[in-house]
């Protein structure tokens, strides 16, 4: 399951990146919005936060090392705390952005409204990935 949490975080990542890219192109070119390259990062976060739901319930990192002595390790702290709330904040992000940008007439506007949502939901993905742990980096 950690294997799959973390490809799938690949992907997530890519379909931000591309979600944000297209969209950010439309916004600049005055194009119209496109619902279906900001609805690959709103499947992607929620197929991310299943698998990491999963994991967080089943694993010894997740939930069950919940103690105040773990909260004065910072990889244990991380792993049961910080990774999984910080995440969710993010999904919530992405997805209002998603779903907010579908009731604007305005293409500029949803256009924009995908922009800022998908970048801070990015931003702090990219603030709580374990790098140092990734299976990605190490083999």
């Amino acid at each position: 399951m950690k294997h799959l949490h973390s490809t799938l975080a690949i992907v997530l990542l890519l379909a931000l990146v591309i979600a944000i890219v297209i969209t950010l192109s439309n916004y600049l070119g005055n194009k119209a919005y496109n619902r279906k390259v900001a609805l690959i990062g709103f499947i992607s976060a929620h197929l991310q936060l299943l698998v990491g739901l999963i994991i967080y319930f089943v694993s010894p990192l997740g939930i069950q090392s919940f103690s105040g002595d773990n909260m004065k390790n910072s990889l244990s702290r991380l792993y049961f705390l910080e990774h999984p709330l910080i995440m969710i904040i993010a999904i919530v992000l992405i997805s209002v952005g998603y779903i907010k940008s579908k009731k604007i007439a305005d293409a500029k506007k949803a256009n924009q409204t995908v922009l800022i949502f998908y970048i801070i939901g990015l931003i702090l993905i990219l603030s709580r990935i374990p790098w140092s742990t990734w299976s990605l980096f190490n083999g």
